[in-house]
């Protein structure tokens, strides 16, 4: 007796239905726009986090969602990344495929753009975290932006640290 196997091959519909569930994949495009921003009061001290986050509509940009943490005692730096952190997390929940991070802090920027080396073990982790959550959307930019232009975020972070995480 010969052993042999059966190999189903794909019928025409089959392959039409895949190939059209990759193309609307592709097609599919969320755009997010978020201005995160970190900051501690002292350095280390009371920190906080702050994410505004717009999305593409049409022909510009609509407020999607704001949120702040008050993260405990930590520094500056690692305020800014636990931000950064928090909002590719939430950017990922919505569905988003495109995000372009607006930030104040120029070291997070060019760390992330792979300008500057990451030397401070605990940043080092944060960066690594973020990094490894860029790969699960089509296209991530890092733009450093002046102060004034991430008020919005800075006001949340303020509000956060002032409530100290509790309830309102």
């Amino acid at each position: 007796m010969v052993d042999f196997k059966v190999f189903r091959t794909p019928t025409f519909e089959c392959k039409i239905k895949e190939l059209s569930e990759l193309i609307l994949f592709y097609l599919v495009i969320m755009h997010l726009t978020i201005y995160t921003d970190g900051g501690a009061r002292g350095n280390p001290g009371p920190a906080g986090a702050g994410v505004v986050i717009y999305e593409e509509k049409g022909d510009g940009e609509e407020l999607s969602e704001e949120f702040g943490k008050y993260i405990g005692e930590a520094t500056n730096n690692v305020a800014e990344y636990t931000a950064l952190l928090l909002a590719i997390q939430r950017a990922r929940e919505l569905g988003a495929t495109s995000i372009d991070f607006m930030m104040d802090s120029e070291l997070i920027v060019k760390q992330m753009k792979r300008e500057y080396r990451v030397k401070e073990p605990t940043l080092a982790v944060f960066f690594t975290k973020v990094w490894n959550e860029t790969m699960h959307f089509k296209k991530v930019t890092f733009t450093h932006i002046p102060r004034e232009k991430n008020k919005e975020a800075d006001k949340i972070v303020n509000q956060a640290i002032d409530r100290r995480g509790l309830a309102t």
